[in-house]
């Protein structure tokens, strides 16, 4: 273990319980919150109802399965606040972890929405103040098109036909934003954020010993499909591959592993932005790890993330791992590990279906 580097399970049962409620912007108002539902039950039409025939923008819409649509659709009475001010909103996400978002309707553009996010770092050129600085709350145009709704000003973004498609595929991929959406199971306006301290604390991040396993080319592919794919992979390998111990650490900035014995490489890192998706293996396999005393062998839970191959690649590599130390275990590891990237498992039960 890295010297004065907080250990997984440790650092976990220091962070804040969840569904700590605080002041709602709308309490009191409960007239206004059911408009607030009703408004987004009706989110599968935003298609028709911001469509612009002045728009130039008439690409073919990105394709998103219906099924993640419905599911982003379903959770945008969280996101979805459409009368919040701007400023109302920058002070709901300061403190939030980075790809917290909300959606409003834009007040300076008709038909717009306003999309507002937590990131990581401040705009080039703008002074960074600290974590929970007005800076990095950042603002982005969602304008209609022809054929739906895309950025507006991102040459590198596709146009999407509903809002709700637009958001989950963000939450995948960050496209033009400076980092994944991370689509909320809860209310912000009821969620307990982190403190300062606990916000450094996640910032340094954690580190422990596991075993590398393999890796695994899964090209697109992510989210429990591509650990499958990695771990049913490694699993029908004759021999098996002999595992590596790795120094694993997590932070704000990425996962880091280190091999200190150089049998495979010294030094990996996968910055935040290219970690898609990292969770135990979903259909629990377990790797054995033989006693050196002639016990029974340890039976170790497998884990693993997923993450580009390099920042200018598109294809994907799933890296998969065992515990090792009986102080760290795979899901404390897990935990960590998506509380600071903002990935499946740090928010349930939304783990296994932003995918």
């Amino acid at each position: 273990m890295e010297s004065g580097t907080d250990a997984f399970a440790n650092v976990i049962q220091r962070l804040p319980p969840r569904g700590s409620s605080s002041k709602d912007l709308f309490s009191g108002n409960q007239q206004r919150t059911q408009e607030l539902i009703n408004q987004n039950e009706a989110l599968s039409c935003y298609t028709s109802r911001r469509n612009s025939t002045t728009s130039n923008a008439n690409s073919e819409p990105q394709e998103v399965a219906p099924q993640f649509v419905k599911f982003a659709r379903d959770s945008s009475k969280y996101w979805y606040k459409p009368n919040i001010s701007r400023e109302d909103a920058i002070a709901l996400l300061r403190n939030a972890p980075p790809g917290t978002f909300i959606v409003r309707d834009s007040t300076t553009f008709a038909n717009a929405y306003g999309l507002v996010v937590k990131v990581n770092q401040p705009p080039p050129g703008v002074q960074y103040s600290g974590p929970n600085g007005e800076e990095l709350v950042r603002h982005f145009l969602v304008e209609p098109t022809i054929r739906g709704v895309r950025l507006k000003g991102c040459v590198n973004e596709p146009v999407f036909t509903s809002l709700s498609a637009l958001v989950y595929q963000h939450s995948i991929t960050p496209l033009a934003l400076p980092c994944r959406l991370l689509i909320p199971d809860m209310d912000l306006q009821h969620m307990e954020h982190q403190t300062p301290a606990q916000q450094q604390l996640l910032q340094q991040g954690a580190a422990c010993n596991v075993l590398y396993l393999f890796t695994c080319d899964t090209e697109s592919l992510t989210g429990p499909q591509a650990i499958r794919k990695a771990v049913s992979s490694l699993l029908a390998k004759k021999p098996l591959p002999k595992p590596t111990q790795v120094h694993f650490k997590a932070s704000l900035q990425g996962i880091t592993l280190t091999d200190n014995t150089r049998q495979l490489f010294f030094r990996r890192h996968y910055p935040s932005s290219n970690v898609s998706y990292c969770a135990l293996d979903p259909d629990d396999h377990r790797w054995s790890i033989p006693s050196s005393t002639g016990d029974i062998p340890a039976s170790k839970r497998i884990f693993a993330f997923v993450a580009k191959r390099s920042p200018s690649s598109a294809d994907n590599q799933c890296h998969v791992f065992c515990e090792l130390e009986p102080t760290q275990p795979a899901a404390a590891i897990m935990q960590f590990a998506n509380k600071v990237l903002g990935g499946p498992g740090a928010q349930q039960p939304a783990v296994t279906r932003a995918i």
